[in-house]
């Protein structure tokens, strides 16, 4: 995955304006530390003469390998090499959160959108300036790398749900969830399959991610939006009249009713069963498409049911690169993430390793030659940006424990919701 030489060259030489407005840009939010951020001098024109001629790039074990390339690219190019440093994608946001301000965190990190606001808040990471290549991205994953008006984060995949369908059990897609619960049922009448329905739940939280789609169905999205597509955290529309209503289907489904929804089902349960062919569905994202293949199973993708007159929208998650607010080098830092990691070969080579549509549109559309990509990315079009604001955070633990309870049948629709929601505005307004 060689970048050519003369394509990098003049990608350069385009990009050098923009670099050293996104060096300013970086500083005046307390980022850069070069000196062209103050104005005194002007950006290098080598690399090398920005700080460190090693950045390191916080990653994950499963993405490390597909960046290898592009960085020996980087550093055969420019003489400053990337170390791709493995940590522990579960405690990985949190170390970037305390280790940037000492000094001691990296120069890049992978990671998904809604830790921006996070970021952002904590003052750990700088705005990045694309320029005309934005447009070269689908608008769904710009809009999602975006924090009050700026643009915080390149893009690579852009990852939401959707419902996996065996096409041996049940030959057709439909199109509401009552149907689905019915080709489910028949088909294990039918002594064909075990269970009518799988989605994986976690064992404390349930899990309100995969449920979203359901929810807004019928009418109950978490916060309001503003025109521009971003989130107003101000305004937390769980407490919306169906919210009730919504949580008497998750115990009319739940263990005390109709078992559609299992609380001893978790991912890796629903998986295996889902794999070795015992349910015709089976509710989860690209992550799992390619183990149920190679277990034989015919899948299909189907777009999400509808429960209410609403259209079922799932969360978007829009994984990226992110710079760190205290670089080492950020002129270095910035050119690898804006002018070589946006390349269809580094877009390509992120696709190849984790199976995510790509967030670059020419990436994109040579991977939706596979139907199910293609099938991801429709699906993927009519749903919404995971929320990035640092609110989300005071939502997510009452949410999932509501919902658990509910489908555990342990709590009353008519309490457990509108309690949930005041603990949640209480957590909210109290910062």
């Amino acid at each position: 995955m060689k970048v050519q030489t003369p394509r990098l060259l003049t990608r350069r030489t385009l990009a050098t304006a923009a670099m050293s407005v996104a060096v300013l840009a970086m500083t005046a939010c307390g980022g850069g530390s070069t000196e062209s951020a103050t104005g005194e001098s002007a950006a290098p024109t080598n690399l090398a003469e920005g700080g460190s001629t090693t950045l390191t790039m916080w990653v994950d074990a499963e993405r490390a390998p597909a960046l290898e390339n592009i960085a020996a690219s980087f550093e055969e190019d420019t003489g400053i090499a990337i170390d791709l440093a493995v940590k522990d994608f579960a405690a990985v946001r949190d170390d970037f959160i305390t280790q940037v301000p000492t000094g001691n965190g990296p120069d890049l990190i992978v990671g998904p959108h809604d830790w921006i606001g996070t970021f952002v808040e904590n003052g750990v990471v700088a705005p990045i300036e694309l320029g005309d290549k934005a447009s070269e991205f689908q608008e769904s994953a710009i809009q999602a790398m975006s924090y009050e008006g700026n643009l915080y984060g390149v893009p690579y995949a852009i990852e939401n749900i959707a419902l996996l369908r065996n096409a041996d059990l049940v030959p057709e897609p439909v199109g509401t969830f009552d149907e689905v619960v019915k080709n489910g049922e028949a088909a294990v009448e039918a002594g064909e399959a075990e269970f009518p329905f799988l989605v994986g739940l976690d064992p404390k939280q349930a899990d309100p991610y995969h449920m979203y789609p359901f929810q807004t169905s019928m009418g109950v999205p978490v916060f309001a939006q503003n025109e521009d597509g971003s989130y107003d955290a101000s305004k937390l529309l769980l407490g919306e009249p169906n919210g009730v209503e919504f949580a008497k289907k998750l115990v009319e489904w739940g263990d005390a009713g109709s078992g559609i929804l299992n609380s001893n089902i978790t991912g890796d349960i629903a998986k295996e069963k889902f794999n070795a062919g015992e349910s015709p569905y089976f509710l989860t994202g690209p992550w799992n498409v390619g183990a149920a293949q190679e277990a034989g199973i015919n899948v299909a993708v189907d777009p999400l049911p509808t429960v209410g007159d609403q259209p079922a929208q799932p969360f978007i998650g829009v994984n990226g690169y992110f710079i760190s607010a205290q670089s080492s080098n950020a002129l270095a830092a910035n050119e690898f993430v804006v002018n070589y990691l946006t390349t269809e070969e580094a877009q390509d080579a992120m696709f190849e390793v984790g199976g995510r549509p790509p967030a670059l549109t020419a990436s994109f559309e040579k991977a939706a030659s596979d139907p199910i990509v293609e099938a991801f990315g429709e699906i993927g079009a009519n749903g919404v940006p995971m929320p990035s604001v640092p609110e989300m955070q005071a939502v997510w633990a009452d949410w999932g424990s509501t919902q658990l309870a509910l489908i555990k049948g342990s709590a009353k629709p008519e309490e457990a919701w509108p309690a949930m929601v005041k603990n949640i505005e209480q957590k909210i307004s109290a910062g």
